[in-house]
C-alpha cells in the first residue's frame, strides 16, 4: 500500500461535496471557516481575484486551484475594489450543491446576458478530527496550484471529468462524483508534494516521502501494519543500520518511527472500530496487537476511551462511511 492512497482512505469520513456556481460582474463572495473539512476552488472561466486579510489580492486565471487543507475562509471577487458579500459558500450544504451553472452543448458555462461571468469548481472533504494525517498538518493554509500550459495534466484531466459530471448528470454520476473527487484530491496532494520536493524541501512529509530510506520504511509500516517492526527491522528493511535510520526518520518527520507507527496502527484500528463489525481481537490482531488488553491499553492512551466504547459512540457509522470510496475499500 503507499502512503498517499492510505492518507486518502483514513482521513475522510462521509461523502465529499462539490457544486458548479456561476457569478456575474460585480460580484464578491466570502466563504467562512469550514471547521473539520478540506476545501478547493477551480477557476474554470474567469478571472478572478483571491482575496485574504493582511494579503494582497492574487490574480487567478482559468485552471487555477485553490486548495485549503484546514478550511480557512477567503474570499473572490471579480475585481480587489469590489465588497465582498456572505453568505459563505459551504458545498456541504445541498442547497448549495444544487446552485450549478447553466451550459450549452459543448459544456461552456452561459451567463444569459453580456454581464461578464466567472465559473467555480467549489468542493469539500469531511475530515475526521482523529484520524488527520499528520501529512496535511505540513500543508500550508492555501495552496494555489496557477494554472500553465502543459502543467499537471492529470490534475487538469480530474477537474474537466468532475466539471462534466456536475453540468450533465447521466447514469452512474452519483458514484462517479465521489471517485473523481477523491481522485482530484490525490492530484492535488501528489502536486504539492512533487512541487515540495522540485523546490529542494529538506524537512516534512513530503522530504520523508521522497527520501529513499525514510520512505521504504513508511510503505513497509503502511503494507503490514501487523508485522511486529522495530527500529533495527525497519531499518534493515530500508537499507540502513539501526542508529542512522532512526536519526535519519526523526530529523525529517520530527517523532521517532515506532512513535509514527504507533499513531498509524491506532488510526488504522479507529477506522475499523468505525466502520465495520469486526471483532476487536480481529482489529487487535489487524493493527499488531497479540493481546485485546494491550491493544485497549494502546487505544485508549489515544483516544481517551476504550475501543468498544468508540464504536458505540457513533453506531450509525459502522459500516457505511467510505461506502462510496473505491480508495477506502482497503
Amino acid at each position: 500500500m503507499d502512503v498517499l492512497s492510505d492518507v486518502i482512505a483514513v482521513m475522510r469520513t462521509g461523502r465529499p461535496r462539490s457544486a458548479l456556481l456561476t457569478w456575474h460582474a460585480p460580484w464578491g463572495q466570502r466563504f467562512a471557516p469550514v471547521p473539520g473539512a478540506a476545501g478547493f476552488q477551480v477557476v474554470l472561466r474567469g478571472p478572478c481575484w483571491l482575496i485574504r486579510p493582511d494579503v494582497d489580492p492574487v490574480p487567478l486565471a482559468v485552471g487555477d486551484v485553490l486548495f485549503q487543507p484546514h478550511g480557512r475562509g477567503h474570499a473572490l471577487a471579480d475585481s480587489p475594489s469590489t465588497p465582498v458579500i456572505a453568505p459563505a459558500c459551504d458545498p456541504r450544504d445541498p442547497a448549495v450543491a444544487a446552485r450549478t451553472a447553466v451550459v450549452d452543448t459543448i459544456g461552456v458555462p452561459v451567463s444569459g446576458d453580456d454581464t461578464p461571468a466567472t465559473v467555480t469548481l467549489c468542493g469539500a472533504y469531511e475530515l475526521e478530527p482523529g484520524r488527520t494525517h499528520p501529512l496535511l498538518d505540513d500543508l500550508p493554509d492555501l495552496v494555489h496550484l496557477p494554472a500553465h500550459l502543459g502543467r499537471n495534466p492529470e490534475l487538469r484531466a480530474a477537474v474537466d471529468l468532475l466539471a462534466a459530471e456536475l453540468v450533465r448528470p447521466r447514469l452512474g454520476t452519483d458514484a462517479l462524483v465521489p471517485a473523481l473527487l477523491d481522485t482530484l484530491l490525490l492530484y492535488l496532494l501528489r502536486t504539492w508534494i512533487d512541487e515540495q520536493v522540485a523546490a529542494g524541501v529538506s524537512t516534512g512529509w513530503a522530504a520523508a516521502l521522497g527520501d529513499p530510506v525514510t520512505g521504504t520504511a513508511l510503505r513497509a509500516m503502511h503494507t503490514d501494519p501487523a508485522r511486529p517492526w522495530t527500529v533495527a527491522t525497519l531499518a534493515a528493511e530500508a537499507g540502513l543500520s539501526r542508529a542512522p535510520f532512526a536519526r535519519r526518520f526523526a530529523a525529517l518527520l520530527g517523532q521517532p518511527p515506532l512513535t509514527y507507527l504507533t499513531w498509524w496502527r491506532m488510526t488504522l484500528a479507529a477506522r475499523l472500530l468505525r466502520e465495520s463489525d469486526v471483532p476487536l481481537n480481529v482489529v487487535a490482531a489487524r493493527v499488531g496487537y497479540r493481546s485485546e488488553f494491550a491493544f485497549g491499553t494502546a487505544f485508549k492512551r489515544r483516544y481517551g476511551t476504550a475501543p468498544g466504547r468508540y464504536r458505540r459512540s457513533a453506531p450509525g457509522q459502522v459500516g457505511s462511511a467510505g461506502a462510496h470510496s473505491p480508495l477506502s475499500t482497503r
